[in-house]
């Protein structure tokens, strides 16, 4: 889409701030870090939860970025920005208006399918594609682009050629709906069920169903699942018209779509159906989960609704794919990292890709000199696109990315590859660049894998990785960046924020993690000693970081990387300045620690702060090191318990802090607050907090999960029966009350698996089910108790994650959350990946 800045104005019917000449426009943008066309972009400064996207203008200016759309006119100082242009009104609002005007302007041929629900809305979505996306231009969603940012984002990707676009719309408020269906206006809506997600702010069940209704107010036809009675009185009750209705059913025969069995075997599943009482027929699915099941006959029910020929559709059902919702980032061989986007190849997914390997890049606007980008490209299928003009744009967007080396796979794209200004490889197949040589010679790089599904490249990235054993640990980028903003909705938005990376990001892995921080402008990282800053600095991290227990053999690898040491006594504080003036250091920033109750480390508040004062003021001192914030540590602010002596901490604390502030001109944050007392103690917010276990999930007060980061998985290697006269393990300790079926399955105590967890004291999850340990846990292999447990040898096992949480074993083991995940061993491959 290309409008020019005045057509923008008058859709946006917004104030003007700045000289409005003719620019065209043709990116709308709301997150800064995305930015690849300055020149011919608008900046929406978003207000979220965790602040305003104005502290992102200045930056955008410079690069330069020159329309912008703003709240109010006070939010940033526009004098400074000469050339700008600002449009003064509701960020969100101009932004979901520009985008429902791009709606109302296209095809009137369009056919626009909205997709709502609570759960099924993304994978309904892309198996719409993958079934009749072929057969004229089509668009979608890319990924979950379902929020009222996300919506509008979407629409703004009509082309004037599109002929059919499936759009997500996801809700969590109400209200929110209303505010989608003008930008969507769709003749179809699908609803794929209502369930339990974002309930908290529903009063019931039926209230989000008829909030979600709201998307087919002007809908021409209703897809959903008439044996869901929610649905069904919410329609009821709105007074829909029949006629609007096209449900699937599996007890009602009258339904349009009736689902007459459903036959599930060992890898498929079989569904028979008849549409409308006339015409019968069946169709198989690689998948025989309940969910893809419900998905697939969604998707069905959807089509016939479009008329589509059912019969042609069910046939191209046995050639569903899973869609693989999420970027996963994975370590290489030969010190490659391999980003993994293996499942689906279109210009806008290979866009948000590309976004996605520039942030995991190293460096900042650069990259390492060291560290190449290199992109493994297929054809792109089933585009609906003229191929000059699809290629022309991957082009611009690989140019764009700075990409060194492009491997491109298939005979279509070949004839366009001399549009590319970046150096490349072409192969003809799969098989092809895999009979080369050109694979091992990869080094020092950041591999990003992006190919349609025919071209099999889950090969490539087999290849590609470290060899280790099959126990990984997955870590959620998305859930660290829902963990951080669910504190960060409970802090004031100028309260800086440092967030906890020691100990590995507590098992996690510091790198990705930091990285992912980093994005999301966290203030200050902070690790345990200096080798964990430096390897971080060394991975390109730019951020402020803080170094909590620094040794004093370390000072130079503190001023040679920045790194900013927490200081809790006199002797360390005079070998640091001494360091300091023997390597011509000044102003180097320190963190004062001092001890209200833990008795740990710090300086005492009363006794050391006068002489503290008088060190850090006088010459040649004050020109050494200069404090830049004052700290100290809740003993208890994770139990009810403790809170008097909790307000009794602070007291000292604000008392002698409020003392070393004001013997220095300039600002020196103050912070007490961890985990715990971002929740509970608001009022002791002061300039700064410390997020540790919250950051990785855990609630410290009561245990509970907030967003689970890490998953420990493996996998079943071996299934055997074993007689109830036997025993399983070392020292005979597995016995058995009944003949049982044993699994084996490679983790032990090497791994990280607590000992103490064997002899039936804890379990694991085989297949949703619990399955308790056999016997003593040995160093790289344990047993398990399958015999209830439908499962065979490969099938996944879960030690802790999603359906397991960490607390559960914590609570067995007598010890806290911590423990578990810091103990998970660093040979356990980490597998990053973006929801």
């Amino acid at each position: 889409m290309i409008y020019s800045l005045k057509e923008i104005i008058a859709i946006a019917g917004c104030k003007t701030i700045g000289p409005v000449g003719d620019t065209a426009i043709d990116t709308l943008l709301t997150d800064s870090r995305s930015l690849l066309t300055p020149e011919s972009t608008m900046f929406f400064a978003l207000t979220t939860n965790h602040g305003s996207g104005v502290r992102y203008i200045n930056e955008l200016y410079d690069k330069g970025v020159r329309a912008f759309v703003i709240d109010h006119a006070d939010d940033t100082n526009t004098d400074d920005m000469p050339e700008a242009v600002f449009l003064v009104g509701d960020t969100l609002a101009t932004l979901q208006r520009i985008a429902a005007t791009h709606r109302r302007r296209c095809n009137e041929n369009l056919r626009m399918v909205g997709i709502t629900g609570s759960n099924g809305k993304t994978i309904v979505k892309e198996w719409l594609y993958q079934l009749i996306g072929h057969h004229q231009h089509t668009i979608r969603s890319p990924r979950s682009y379902n929020s009222q940012t996300g919506v509008p984002l979407s629409i703004m990707l009509l082309q004037p050629d599109t002929e059919l676009a499936i759009i997500e719309a996801g809700i969590s408020l109400p209200g929110e709906m209303q505010k989608l269906e003008p930008i969507i206006s769709p003749q179809t809506v699908v609803l794929t069920n209502i369930g339990s997600a974002h309930q908290e702010n529903f009063v019931s069940l039926k209230q989000k169903a008829k909030e979600k209704l709201a998307l087919a107010d002007k809908a021409q036809t209703i897809v959903y699942p008439a044996d869901n009675n929610v649905i069904k009185e919410a329609i009821a009750e709105l007074g829909i018209a029949e006629n609007k209705l096209f449900g699937w059913s599996a007890t009602d025969n009258t339904c349009p779509l009736y689902i007459s069995s459903i036959n599930t075997g060992k890898d498929e599943t079989t569904i028979c159906y008849s549409l409308r009482n006339k015409e019968k027929g069946q169709y198989t699915i690689p998948f025989i989960d309940r969910a893809s099941i419900h998905n697939s006959i969604t998707c069905l029910c959807t089509a016939a609704a479009l008329g589509f020929d059912h019969h042609t559709i069910a046939t191209a059902m046995a050639g569903l794919e899973p869609v693989a919702m999420r970027l996963e980032v994975k370590e290489g061989q030969r010190n490659l990292t391999i980003i993994n986007d293996s499942y689906n190849s279109d210009v806008n997914s290979l866009s948000i890709a590309l976004d996605f390997m520039g942030r995991r890049g190293q460096g900042a606007m650069s990259h390492r000199a060291s560290e190449q980008r290199i992109l493994i490209l297929s054809d792109i299928l089933q585009s609906g696109e003229e191929k000059h003009n699809l290629y022309a744009k991957v082009s611009e967007l690989v140019a764009a990315q700075h990409i060194d080396l492009l491997i491109a796979i298939g005979r279509e794209i070949e004839p366009h590859l001399h549009s590319f200004t970046v150096e490349h490889r072409h192969y003809a197949t799969t098989d092809e660049l895999l009979h080369d040589s050109l694979l091992d010679t990869l080094h020092d790089a950041v591999v990003l894998i992006k190919g349609a599904r025919p071209f099999r490249f889950d090969k490539i990235t087999s290849l590609l990785e470290k060899r280790v054993h099959e126990t990984i640990l997955e870590v959620n980028l998305n859930a660290i960046v829902d963990n951080l903003n669910h504190y960060r909705s409970l802090m004031k938005p100028d309260t800086k924020i440092v967030c906890m990376v020691k100990a590995s990001a507590y098992g996690a892995g510091s790198i990705e993690v930091s990285k992912t921080l980093q994005d999301h402008k966290v203030d200050y990282l902070a690790v345990a000693v200096a080798d964990e800053g430096v390897a971080l600095r060394q991975a390109g991290i730019r951020s402020h970081i803080m170094v909590m227990n620094p040794e004093m053999t370390a000072f130079h690898d503190l001023f040679q990387y920045h790194l900013e040491p927490e200081i809790y006594n006199f002797n360390l504080l005079h070998a640091l300045i001494r360091a300091a003036r023997h390597e011509g250091v000044t102003n180097f920033p320190i963190h004062i620690k001092l001890d209200t109750g833990m008795h740990r480390l710090g300086f005492h508040p009363t006794a050391d702060i006068e002489q503290l004062i008088c060190e850090l003021n006088e010459e040649p001192g004050a020109s050494a090191v200069k404090p830049a914030s004052v700290f100290s540590h809740f003993v208890g602010s994770d139990g009810a318990q403790f809170d008097d002596f909790t307000r009794q901490q602070f007291a000292i604390f604000d008392n002698a802090s409020r003392r070393l502030q004001q013997a220095f001109r300039h600002r020196i944050l103050r912070h007490i607050c961890n985990s715990a007392g971002i929740e509970r103690f608001p009022q002791y917010h002061l300039d700064m907090v410390r997020l540790g276990i919250g950051l990785y999930g855990i609630n410290p007060f009561d245990n509970s999960v907030i967003n689970t980061v890490s998953t420990l998985k493996t996998t079943i290697l071996q299934i055997r029966n074993v007689d109830a006269t036997d025993t399983v393990g070392y020292s005979r300790w597995g016995k058995l009350t009944r003949p049982s079926r044993i699994a084996a399955i490679p983790i032990g105590y090497a791994d990280g698996l607590n000992r103490h967890l064997g002899r039936g004291t804890g379990y694991c999850i085989v297949n949703g089910k619990e399955a308790p340990y056999v016997g003593n846990i040995c160093m790289d292999v344990c047993m398990i108790d399958v015999t209830d447990i439908d499962c065979r040898e490969g099938d996944s096992v879960e030690i802790f994650g999603e359906q397991l949480p960490v607390t559960v074993l914590s609570d067995k083991l007598d010890t806290i959350p911590y423990e578990i995940l810091t103990s998970v061993s660093e040979r356990v491959k980490r597998v990053y990946y973006n929801d």
